[in-house]
């Protein structure tokens, strides 16, 4: 039987039977009962991974029983079914925290679907309750700020590449908040004791990359006047992040490949090679793939590099973090410039939630400074932002919520099976679902990869 345990709460004997035998089939463990009451009991005794409710049960009504449930674990997936289709319902149980609304007589395809992607959400979010631990003792976790599915998916992997002492590549658009992920995956490592070191290659003259990086004896060039040690030296035990790597000279390339293969390096000026023993972390904002093909980044310092990758996806892709971000950086910066501002107004939430912000987090939090640095009340309103912003936004999508839904996860799809060339795996990564989840969707919208 699979690990995976789910309690089914239904009166009908067919249903429960029925529903029973499918989970079965897929090797799930199933237990079931009949009302309310056992099912409240039933989940206070056992762990469970998942829960299928009726709506509609003789003792409770479905509702009051999810909010028992969630009282008791709330990151528990709850799917809610009903024979009697109601669009309150179906919202006040969203609201709740339900996880998703099926109407009887229920699709098992569309059912084993929700009930993969409930699962696979549910073991995320078990995992990133130990990283946020983890985070909170090691590391200052209120840099990294999320609710977003896409960012516990990014943080799964952060906890999981930390275990390691791989090479990592964080791959993503500039100001997404690649070097935070970088800083998280060291504090949890073994490494956390020792240095971790930051060189932006981008911001370094080619003159001094090479300087910068191994170090120099004093007289290896003029103006060195004395020995310095490079980032390397001083990373050794713990960990050196290179910003932008795609920056970096093809004639520094080869000899960052030599480090990486014989853990040494030598001194600008020295003959003499010392032993390094550092991870090393890198970031680009380009596409390295493309570098190969050109012949301007080499093959095999792309592979040596490229061990583990983490994309951090931009923030038009995860807008539900959009109002944490806000409040947060309202806070820090009100304090910073000693205003009392409290919070922002529901209209100007509304035109930043229809932003696409191509300056990701860094942009986001530019504009709230600035419109803090000029409000005149306790709340930022549409007048405190960059009239140029009004004109870059999108208006609100025409239609009901399940048309709209459905119309932007079809181009959601579209646009990941493009990028990718087509690759299932590689546009369920950038979807932040399952492979299983996007075949299903492709087959319900028709789309052709």
């Amino acid at each position: 039987m699979n690990s995976i345990r789910i309690l089914i709460v239904e009166d009908e004997r067919s249903q429960r039977v029925l529903l029973k035998k499918i989970l079965e089939k897929d090797r799930y463990s199933v237990d079931t009962v009949d009302t309310g009451k056992q099912a409240i009991k039933a989940f206070g005794e056992r762990d469970y991974d998942c829960v299928l409710l009726d709506q509609r049960l003789p003792d409770m009504n479905g509702l009051e029983i999810l909010e028992r449930l969630k009282t008791t674990n709330p990151i528990i997936p709850v799917i809610i079914m009903t024979a009697y289709a109601n669009v309150t319902d179906a919202v006040k149980a969203m609201k709740q925290g339900a996880f998703h609304y099926l109407t009887k007589p229920v699709s098992t395809e569309e059912l084993m679907v929700i009930i993969g992607k409930a699962v696979e959400t549910m073991e995320l979010k078990r995992e990133n309750i130990e990283l946020r631990k983890s985070l909170e003792e090691k590391y200052r976790y209120d840099k990294i700020i999320y609710t977003s599915s896409r960012m516990e998916q990014v943080m799964s992997f952060v906890l999981r590449a930390a275990k390691s002492d791989a090479n990592v590549l964080i791959t993503g658009e500039s100001g997404t908040g690649k070097e935070l992920v970088a800083g998280a995956i060291h504090h949890l490592s073994n490494r956390r004791q020792q240095n971790f070191v930051t060189a932006h290659l981008a911001a370094l003259p080619e003159t001094l990359i090479e300087a910068e990086l191994f170090g120099h004896e004093r007289g290896a060039f003029t103006g060195a006047e004395k020995r310095r040690i490079g980032k390397f030296e001083f990373a050794t035990r713990g960990t050196l992040f290179l910003d932008e790597i795609g920056e970096l000279p093809q004639s520094i390339q080869i000899k960052l490949l030599r480090i990486i293969q014989e853990k040494r390096i030598v001194r600008l000026g020295s003959n003499e090679e010392l032993p390094v023993d550092t991870r090393l972390i890198c970031a680009t904002n380009k596409i390295l793939e493309e570098a190969v093909k050109q012949g301007t980044f080499r093959e095999d310092l792309y592979y040596r590099l490229n061990v583990i990758q983490i994309h951090v996806p931009p923030l038009r892709e995860r807008k539900e973090d959009i109002p944490l971000l806000i409040d947060h950086f309202i806070r820090t910066h009100a304090e910073k410039n000693r205003k009392k501002i409290k919070g922002i107004t529901a209209e100007a939430m509304k035109y930043l939630m229809k932003y696409n912000f191509p300056g990701n987090i860094r942009e986001l939090e530019n504009i709230i400074e600035r419109a803090i640095v000029f409000a005149r009340r306790e709340q930022i309103s549409i007048d405190d932002i960059p009239v140029v912003l009004f004109s870059k936004t999108t208006g609100p999508p025409v239609g009901g919520l399940e048309e709209t839904v459905s119309t932007i996860e079809k181009q959601m799809i579209t646009e990941a099976l493009k990028k990718n060339g087509g690759n299932k795996s590689k546009a369920a990564v950038d979807l932040g679902v399952s492979e299983r989840v996007l075949r299903y969707k492709i087959k319900k919208y028709k789309i052709t990869p």
